[in-house]
């Protein structure tokens, strides 16, 4: 059983983004996703990045709640 925590700090550290509150904060602040483009297509993701999200996604994993937190947070 995967007790792992799943939320925005370690969405970000699985992305290998800097995941302290400032590099978050900073992350949301210069990265948007434009209207009816899928998060896993956003341009600033690596193939990597877009991968996992997209998987994540697709298979319903733990992952995907946290996901949509971010993407809603990408739109603000």
């Amino acid at each position: 059983m995967d007790t792992s925590v799943h939320d925005i700090t370690a969405l970000f550290a699985q992305l290998g983004l800097d995941n302290t509150p400032a590099g978050i904060e900073n992350f949301i602040k210069t990265s948007v996703i434009a209207d009816g483009v899928a998060i896993e297509n956003a341009e600033f993701w690596n193939v990597a990045q877009a991968s996992f999200i997209a998987d994540s996604l697709q298979e319903d994993s733990d992952w995907s709640e946290v996901i949509d937190q971010l993407d809603t947070m990408l739109r603000s």
